[in-house]
């Protein structure tokens, strides 16, 4: 499943082409103006935009695998698959139910809005770069279901891999945006690709559903065993100690 996992973490991305454009097309063709230096200055934003989603998703893939219970990986393991085909259905407007995710996030992103205005107007690279660390945490429906869909992983270097083939998967429509390639930004657009790429989402959450509830008692199974050894762990050391 780490596999179709990555996979769909990169098509994701790509398949967001329409909506990235939408929240931060602007500011990656902002980024482009300014002459020589706007080659470097692009380059930056993107790479510290795709560092953001990398370094959050390896916090929350920590938080998420800090809790052993069974019932809690149970439940991320159905919320992996449900994350799977509600994205399915947003990237091709099916179904918007996810913009809930961009009104709670704008919240989170006043402040951090607030702190990227010292790096404008952007001149040098670090800025850039800084800029697009902060860009990373704008309300976007996308970015924040991607990050929750990521921490079911429940481990921080494979959350965090899956973050960042998404935020690659970004990087053509935004580099065609911030470089004017007007030819590649069509193609992305079209729909007939977004649509391959949610069926493809789609059976994807529905196969992890069904591992899910095919092979769920088979967690249980393993977390009732390795409860019963530590009990007898715990009885055969009672029993030594006694005795002794």
């Amino acid at each position: 499943m780490t596999e179709l996992g990555y996979a769909s973490a990169f098509g994701l991305g790509l398949a967001g082409a329409g909506h990235c454009l939408g929240m931060c097309g602007g500011i990656a063709a902002a980024l482009n103006l300014g002459g020589p230096r706007s080659l470097a200055v692009t380059l930056a934003y993107h790479g510290g935009r795709i560092c953001s989603y990398t370094l959050l998703g390896g916090l929350l893939g920590l938080a998420a695998g800090s809790v052993d219970i069974t019932a809690w990986t149970m439940g991320l393991r159905y919320l992996a698959g449900f994350m799977l085909i509600a994205m399915g259905l947003y990237v091709v407007d099916w179904w918007r139910g996810l913009v809930w995710l961009e009104r709670g996030g704008a919240y989170l992103w006043r402040p951090v809005q607030r702190l990227s205005s010292r790096w404008l107007p952007v001149r040098r690279w670090p800025q850039g770069f800084m800029l697009g660390l902060c860009w990373g945490l704008m309300p976007c429906g996308l970015i924040y279901s991607s990050l929750a869909w990521a921490a079911t992983a429940q481990d921080a270097a494979t959350s965090a891999l899956m973050m960042l083939l998404f935020g690659l998967g970004t990087l053509p429509a935004m580099l065609a945006t911030s470089l004017g390639a007007d030819q590649l930004q069509a193609f992305l657009r079209k729909r007939g690709l977004k649509l391959l790429i949610a069926l493809l989402l789609i059976a994807s959450g529905i196969w992890t559903l069904y591992l899910v509830a095919a092979h769920g008692s088979h967690l249980h199974h393993a977390s009732g065993q390795d409860a019963a050894s530590e009990t007898r762990d715990h009885a055969t050391m009672d029993h030594s100690q006694m005795h002794h």
